[in-house]
C-alpha cells in the first residue's frame, strides 16, 4: 500500500491510496480532495491591510510604553533643550530598527516554517528573562 499527496492549486491538495501488486501496477483505492479552511487563529490570513495596520501600531505602541527608549528619549529631550531634534533622532532610529526587522522578518518566512520560528522566538524571549532575572540577582 502506499500514501500519496499532491498539490492541486495554491490551496487544495489531493491525497490518494493505492495498492501496488507484485506485477508493480497500482491500483487506487482512494482519492480525497481536501481544501483547507482558513485558520482564524493565524494573525496575516483574510485581514485588510488597515487590520494589519491597526493591530501592529496598537501591538508596538503598548509595547514600547516606559521602556528604555522612551525614557532615554526623555532624558535626552530634557538635557539638550531641543526637544525636535531628539524627536527626529530618534523616530528615524525607530524606522530604521523596525525596517530591519521587518527586512530579517520577511527573509526568515522565505527561509523557515512558522513553528521554527516560534520555537526560536519563544527560546530567545526565555534566554532574555532567564538573563534579566540573575542580573537582579
Amino acid at each position: 500500500m502506499k500514501l500519496d499527496s499532491q498539490p492541486l492549486t495554491g490551496q487544495e491538495t489531493t491525497t490518494s491510496v493505492f495498492w501496488e501488486t507484485a506485477d508493480n501496477t497500482q491500483t487506487s483505492l482512494i482519492s480525497v480532495s481536501v481544501t483547507p479552511e482558513p485558520d482564524e487563529n493565524c494573525p496575516s490570513r483574510d485581514k485588510t491591510p488597515w487590520g494589519i495596520f491597526a493591530t501592529t501600531f496598537v501591538t508596538i505602541f503598548l509595547a514600547e510604553i516606559g521602556d528604555k527608549t522612551q525614557l532615554s528619549t526623555l532624558l535626552m529631550s530634557a538635557e539638550s533643550h531641543s526637544p525636535w531634534m531628539v524627536f527626529i533622532g530618534s523616530a528615524i532610529a525607530l524606522l530604521s530598527t523596525s525596517l530591519l526587522g521587518v527586512l530579517v522578518g520577511t527573509w526568515m518566512a522565505t527561509k523557515l516554517s512558522p513553528r521554527t520560528i516560534n520555537k526560536a522566538a519563544g527560546l530567545m524571549l526565555l534566554f532574555i528573562s532567564l538573563m534579566l532575572f540573575w542580573d537582579i540577582s
